[in-house]
């Protein structure tokens, strides 16, 4: 019979390739932390780069800036404030009442033509083609009436007396009321 070897600790036949292994990773590993440092290096040239670019735009110096303007160019910003704020108010103002108020109305013999709103005067003037005067006459009792307009005026009026059933083109000019205040 043969002597028996007890062997606890073998040795590992594919050594070599577990090493290969291990160097492969840590090679691999070493890219990666190479190509995040030239990443962070990137940002933060860009950061830098794009902070530079806020001070010649002026975004940290908009006093220095506002001073380094002419008399002339601090008026001309000035009034494209003051016509901005104007814009800014009359686009606040009530514009869906008024048309739901003029689309509500009875319209079988009126034709609504125009609408100039003047929000900053508060005033609108309507065009409009009537049938005849009776129907002029109660589409402008059928404004006074409403809530949203007063003061409503015939500004003038025109009979088209070429045309078969004679129509009446006319101009209103109302005041445009803001029932809650707010302007």
């Amino acid at each position: 019979m043969r002597a028996l070897t007890l062997d606890f600790q073998p040795h590992p036949r594919f050594a070599g390739l577990g090493w290969c292994l291990l160097a492969a990773a840590m090679a691999l590993a070493a890219g990666c932390l190479l190509a995040q440092q030239q990443m962070d290096a990137q940002t933060v040239e860009q950061q830098h780069e794009l902070h530079r670019a806020r001070e010649q735009l002026g975004d940290d110096n908009a006093a220095s800036l506002k001073a380094s303007l002419t008399p002339a160019q601090v008026r001309e910003q000035e009034q494209n404030l003051a016509e901005m704020r104007k814009v800014s108010q009359q686009l606040r103002r009530p514009w869906e009442r008024l048309f739901a108020m003029l689309e509500g109305l009875p319209r079988t013999d009126i034709a609504l033509l125009a609408l100039t709103p003047d929000a900053h005067k508060g005033q609108v003037r309507i065009t409009a083609q009537a049938r005849n005067l009776e129907a002029m006459l109660a589409f402008h009792r059928q404004l006074e009436a409403s809530d949203e307009l007063s003061d409503v005026s015939l500004l003038n009026h025109e009979i088209d007396a070429e045309a078969p059933e004679h129509p009446v083109q006319f101009n209103l000019s109302a005041t445009w009321e803001i029932g809650d205040g707010a302007q």
